[in-house]
């Protein structure tokens, strides 16, 4: 009877074990998953704004207001959440990301300030200021992507 209830306590510890390593795989997963999607979103507020700055097709103010303000909303996702220690995994996050972890955050936090400012220069219709925030919103966000982030 001992024999067999050693052999079930066993097993049981075996099982836990897999499935807390089974979690945590999908948690790296899911945390990856969670951030590329932020980013995916973020480009989807960023490029047409980027496009029109550049000229590459028509301005629309009221466009670039509905970009600016789902932009501002979106950076209020805690981003940080999506990168537990070492979640490297096959992404395009860098190692350097945990070792700067405060610069990370610093650089983050950067962008959802400047994503704010964005937001209330659009409410106001002037284009050259709606350009000119755009500008230091974009070199916010890429200013984490050239520190923190591997090209494809």
């Amino acid at each position: 009877m001992k024999k067999h209830f050693t052999q079930i306590t066993l097993l049981s510890g075996l099982l836990v074990l897999a499935t807390t390593s089974g979690r945590a795989a999908d948690s790296t997963q899911g945390a990856i998953d969670f951030r590329e999607s932020v980013m995916t979103t973020f480009k989807w507020y960023v490029q047409p704004m980027g496009a029109m700055t550049k000229g590459k097709i028509p301005f629309d103010a009221a466009w670039f207001k509905s970009r600016a303000d789902g932009l501002a909303s979106a950076t209020r996702l805690d981003v940080s959440e999506g990168f537990p220690q070492g979640s490297v995994g096959e992404s395009e996050a860098k190692p350097e990301i945990w070792d700067n972890w405060d610069d990370f955050l610093s650089k983050y936090q950067r962008l959802q300030d400047e994503a704010i400012k964005l937001q209330q220069v659009a409410a106001t219709g002037d284009e050259a200021a709606m350009k000119e925030q755009f500008g230091k919103t974009a070199q916010a966000c890429g200013g984490c992507h050239k520190k923190f982030r591997n090209k494809k």
